[in-house]
């Protein structure tokens, strides 16, 4: 894909057009500002560099405020609906003092509200005594001249100008009018192509997200990671501080559990359930999108989660009808409000994320159809010629024992019949185990530990060993357990495709001590394989010490069983019962 063209060429003919037009508009007016001209023409010069929106912003304020002689200057840009604002860049007003005046104007009263919806030039020689003007909030700088000046964009207006307190003490006068009106039609020049080049650039991000996501769904690698992926792509172009995947929750109670999160904090999120009374759920269970301006004080969102975030995007992943759960984007407190563009943009990529869920999931489907397929035909030789070939075999040395052979032959040929016994139980018991019946109940901790291993055992051409220590069924809570699971999968799975590994032993401990002196459970899965190599992805490794810290745990790595510690052995261990979980 190739990056947006750069409109410097169309930038730089835009301004020698203004600023041709700059001269006849002042013809006939004062000699001063005749005079200032070239200062005007500097100021064009300096307003159209650069194509970054919120630089190009910052930098109207700036030469403005140059231009006018003013202190203060100011851009509110009005909002999609027309109503308030959706930004305000300001310049001359410290970091100290706009955090103690707070949150900053919406626009929705006082003279930027006049300006909304009166987009004119304004000059006031005393703001305050205008019986339009709302006043100021506390530890406001005080000013008194003002000059507001509207930006249009294509005939349409972006936003207003302000300038206030003209150095000196001096009013703004008809001059300064005329310079700046002149300097906003650049202005609107300049903003027109810098949010070209940003939509161009937003666009881009999104359709490179949605690559990515695909490309990991669509892998073969760990779901987990996938749906890591798919949150982490969603917030980077939605210039979020939190993207969050929500998955029908495992307890069936048609609730939406968070599953994967990208955030500075994911662990406190990770495994939320948001309960189904939720109208936010409902809507999105429905197929609906959710957008709020403010997640902590909207009534639609009942969770102790949303009171951290500011205005967000709650998508429904919906692909042939079928709803798989849901995307959220949430930036923090006092944002500014997702665009149209972005909701669209936004909505676009969670289609596609969808509908490489369900792709991932058919492509699973087959892999775990292929696994079962192959275990009914091993067990099915297992029965038909080993079983059958060592009872063969037992017979014959049945009948040999009873022929005149020495005490110490027979003695031998006794065993070897027991141990064919034994033999023949365990390769029975195998059988039943390749094939569960479909009406039992839920299995037991140690039960899933070994479907685990026997699953792995087919694409490694081998059965890694294991060991169990304590009460592992009874003693490891449901939540702890369905992670530790995911944790055997994922290392199984790294010792095959990275490893390459000829020897795995899989040890549950149920009677380890965390470092807290807390009773835990300490999953340990060592290999004898080629170790982790230098530079490589650790994304799985990251994965597993993420469900972990979630949990009150922790996950490490160490040296592995091979010849000189080689291989790797990987730790993971958390408390038996898991984090006490509020339910929201």
């Amino acid at each position: 894909m190739t990056a947006p063209e750069r409109p410097e060429h169309h930038q730089e003919h835009d301004m020698a057009a203004a600023a041709e037009r700059a001269p006849d508009g002042l013809h006939g007016l004062s000699a001063e500002l005749t005079a200032r001209v070239p200062q005007l023409l500097e100021a064009m010069r300096a307003v159209g560099t650069g194509l970054e929106l919120r630089s190009t912003l910052d930098r109207i304020c700036e030469t403005a405020a140059a231009l006018a002689d003013a202190r203060y200057a100011a851009i509110g840009v009005v909002d999609e609906e027309g109503e308030g604002l959706s930004d305000f860049v300001t310049y001359g007003i410290s970091d100290e003092t706009a955090r103690e005046t707070g949150r900053r104007p919406d626009g929705h009263a006082g003279l930027l509200g006049t300006l909304i919806h009166h987009p004119e030039a304004m000059r006031l020689a005393d703001l305050t005594a205008d019986p339009r003007a709302a006043g100021f909030p506390p530890g406001h700088p005080p000013m008194r001249g003002f000059l507001g000046v509207p930006i249009r964009v294509q005939g349409e207006v972006f936003g207003n100008l302000y300038l206030t307190e003209k150095r000196g003490g001096a009013e703004f006068d008809d001059d300064d009018l005329h310079m700046v009106r002149v300097l906003a039609t650049e202005a609107g020049i300049a903003v027109g192509n810098a949010r070209l080049y940003e939509a161009a650039r937003r666009r881009e991000r999104w359709i490179d997200g949605s690559v990515a996501v695909t490309t990991a769904l669509l892998s073969g690698g760990d779901a987990d990671e996938a749906l890591s992926v798919v949150a982490e792509q969603a917030r980077g172009p939605a210039d979020a501080c939190a993207g969050i995947v929500l998955l029908p929750a495992a307890d069936g109670s048609g609730g939406l559990e968070i599953v994967a999160v990208s955030a500075d904090d994911p662990s406190t999120a990770l495994g939320v359930v948001v309960p189904p009374g939720s109208p936010a759920v409902e809507r999105l269970l429905a197929g609906e999108a959710v957008f709020v301006a403010d997640a902590a004080t909207d009534p639609r969102l009942i969770t102790p989660l949303a009171r951290r975030y500011g205005p967000g995007m709650m998508l429904p992943l919906r692909s042939g009808g079928r709803v798989l759960g849901a995307l959220a984007t949430l930036r923090a407190p006092g944002a500014r409000q997702f665009s149209g563009t972005e909701r669209t943009l936004a909505t676009q990529f969670a289609s596609q994320a969808a509908l490489a869920l369900m792709m991932a999931e058919a492509q699973r489907d087959r892999e775990r159809l292929a696994v079962y397929e192959d275990r009914d035909r091993i067990a099915r030789d297992l029965h038909d010629l080993v079983v059958q070939r060592l009872f063969a075999i037992g017979m014959m040395l049945e009948s040999a024992q009873r022929k005149d052979l020495s005490p110490v032959v027979q003695e031998g040929v006794a065993r070897a019949v027991d141990e064919l016994d034994v033999t023949i139980q365990e390769i029975r018991t195998a059988i039943f185990a390749l094939q569960p019946d479909p009406d039992e109940g839920p299995s037991g901790l140690r039960t899933r530990v070994l479907r685990e291993i026997n699953m792995a055992a087919v694409p490694l051409g081998f059965t890694p060993t294991h060991r169990f220590t304590g009460p592992v069924d009874s003693a490891v809570g449901e939540l702890t357990g369905k992670n530790l699971i995911a944790a055997v999968r994922e290392a199984l799975s790294n010792a095959f495709r990275h490893a390459h590994a000829r020897r795995i032993d899989v040890v549950v401990d149920a009677t380890a001590t965390l470092p807290d002196g807390a009773r835990g459970v300490r999953l340990t899965v060592a290999d004898d394989g080629v170790g982790l190599p230098e530079g490589g992805r650790r994304s799985g490794l990251r994965n597993l010490a993420r469900r972990a810290e979630s949990l009150g745990g922790s996950s490490w790595c160490g040296p592995g069983i091979g010849e000189d510690g080689g291989g790797t052995t990987v730790v993971w261990e958390a408390p038996l019962q898991g984090p006490f979980r509020v339910r929201p």
